[in-house]
């Protein structure tokens, strides 16, 4: 028998049961050793016998606290003006970039109705934060429509140098006792085209960049 204890010192539950074990860990006297997940961590299912309620705070008080997953302040705020448009004027205030504060019924039954109806409202949250992400290994660039570019000038367009080996052999005059010789003979040739340019101004948008890429003729990858 295994008391369970909460934090406060209470047993909130008794434990028996047949452990299963989900790693193990072997080794041998010449310092061979071998490891399958974590030996220290096991389970017994169904094997706790529960002694006492956990309290929780849920049917205590006049008010509901709603948690974001993603602390942000807009949506936040959204969220608040959703159910004040529903519920009416200050039913809901946010507490900070996670936390709404919602007033609620004090029955514990009619909270239950009350959060349920709040999960159902519909509420729009703030795009992505700006964010570039650099792979080191591959070049990859990629940014989200959130990022805003400082003044720029791009220009675009190619050099093709090309290089050719026509060797030529030279043959001496009979009775000149002369060698045959092979002479190089190279021919270079430079194509340039047309180079383009534009220009971004002050806060232009991921959107504005790919439509200008698409002019010049450049396949953009998002």
């Amino acid at each position: 028998m295994s008391p369970l204890k909460g934090a406060d010192g209470q047993v909130y539950a008794v434990a028996q049961g047949s452990l299963i074990v989900n790693g193990l860990s072997a080794s041998g006297q010449d310092g061979s050793r071998i490891t399958v997940n974590n030996p220290s961590v096991g389970r017994i299912p169904n094997g706790a016998t529960v002694e006492r309620t956990v309290s929780t705070p849920f049917a205590e008080g006049n008010a509901l606290i709603f948690n974001l997953h993603t602390s942000d302040f807009t949506t936040a705020n959204r969220m608040a003006e959703s159910i004040n448009d529903i519920l009416g004027a200050n039913t809901a205030k946010p507490i900070d970039a996670t936390s709404v504060r919602v007033n609620a019924p004090l029955d514990a039954g009619q909270k239950v109705s009350f959060a349920a109806m709040i999960e159902n409202i519909n509420v729009a949250p703030d795009d992505a934060p700006a964010r570039i992400i650099v792979n080191s290994r591959t070049g990859t660039v990629v940014i989200n429509s959130k990022v805003r570019v400082q003044p720029a000038a791009v220009s675009h367009g190619s050099l093709t140098v090309t290089i050719s080996e026509n060797p030529q052999v030279s043959q001496p005059a009979p009775f000149s006792n002369g060698k045959t010789v092979i002479i190089p003979q190279s021919d270079v040739r430079v194509e340039e085209e047309k180079n383009h340019m534009f220009v971004f101004s002050p806060g232009v948008s991921l959107d504005e960049i790919v439509q200008a890429s698409i002019m010049l003729g450049l396949r953009p990858v998002i």
